[in-house]
């Protein structure tokens, strides 16, 4: 009887070159495949009351977009104006964040250019680097302190 044997092929170079091109053109390929258009079924029917939205002109527009607030253009590919319950808390709330986030510039830019308070902890100029300088307990203070001005508004609209 007579044992079947392997021969073990010497791998080179070219041969395992060879397998990443194929490896990589698979992987390519598979990627490539979740962007090919799916197949649709016919539509029947068009709604005929929709209007149609001013920034977006082949969607519908959103039917809490009316135009009453300024600058309502009827812009909400995401469908966020549906699940708020009062569309002027989302309107307050996206001033306040923009407004802290200038603020936070206007730190972040302090900070690189060496303006500080007194103290050794608070010397590092680094804006990133100065999270862990500072310590627990002031971290601890910032979080509660944004959390307040976050969570202040809550009872007025959901409570």
């Amino acid at each position: 009887q007579q044992l079947h044997t392997f021969r073990y092929r010497k791998i080179t170079k070219y041969s395992f070159t060879m397998a990443l091109k194929i490896a990589l053109l698979s992987a390519l390929v598979a990627s490539a495949s979740a962007f090919a258009p799916a197949q649709q079924a016919a539509r029947t029917g068009v709604a005929l009351n929709a209007e149609m939205s001013k920034s977006i002109p082949f969607l519908t527009r959103p039917e809490k977009l009316d135009g009453s607030m300024p600058g309502d253009m009827g812009f909400d590919p995401m469908g966020l104006s549906e699940i708020q319950t009062d569309l002027n808390y989302a309107r307050w709330a996206e001033l306040k964040h923009g407004r802290i986030s200038m603020l936070a510039i206007v730190g972040l830019v302090a900070q690189s250019s060496g303006i500080h308070l007194p103290g050794d902890a608070y010397v590092n100029s680094d804006p990133f680097g100065a999270i862990s300088t500072v310590g627990f307990a002031v971290n601890v203070q910032i979080f509660l302190g944004m959390a307040f001005v976050g969570l202040s508004p809550f009872n007025q609209h959901y409570g």
